[in-house]
């Protein structure tokens, strides 16, 4: 019972950020030229490599050296300690729902971006985007491929930065 719990928050978060990056990506992309549109696209991707890398780290990474910071008091190790902890979690959240979902959106700015460039500059829609939605791909793929390296071998540093940005985070949503 508990697995389906997980199975249908985390089908629900990706509907969720689905759509706010939906809207936003939207919002943005027909309010902006050309070059923005591309930053876009890049900030996706970006953004899915860096998911993709700590829930790599996560998924790797083992408590110990977290525990003793924690008898240390150091700030982040106790949520180090519960990101590990639920690794398979996280890494599912931070490799199939933000990764995809940024794989996704970045797909989608490239058809906007596309049909732009094929406007813009008179050239045929079905080579252009092919070209695009062939760089996104590349880039996609070696981003991760390039991160999955980085993320198993800092894989504590990565995790304890994740960790202190999350401390952060929850700290000011106190206030």
């Amino acid at each position: 019972m508990k697995k389906n719990r997980w199975i249908f928050t985390i089908t629900f978060f990706a509907f969720i950020i689905t759509i706010v990056f939906s809207v936003l990506s939207d919002i943005v992309l027909s309010e902006t030229g050309l070059i923005f549109g591309i930053l876009i696209i890049l900030l996706f991707i970006s953004l899915g490599v860096v998911f993709d890398m700590v829930g790599i780290s996560v998924a790797s990474c083992k408590a110990t050296s977290f525990h003793s910071m924690a008898s240390r008091r150091v700030t982040a190790s106790k949520t180090a300690i519960k990101l590990i902890k639920n690794s398979h979690k996280v890494s599912s959240f931070c490799n199939d729902v933000i990764g995809d979902i940024c794989n996704i959106m970045s797909g989608t700015a490239g058809v906007v971006v596309t049909a732009v460039i094929a406007v813009k500059y008179e050239l045929d829609y079905t080579i252009v985007l092919l070209i695009v939605t062939s760089l996104i791909a590349s880039l996609t793929i070696g981003g991760k491929a390039f991160g999955k390296d980085i993320a198993i071998k800092n894989n504590e540093k990565i995790v304890f930065r994740f960790a202190e940005v999350l401390s952060l985070v929850k700290k000011s949503i106190k206030k």
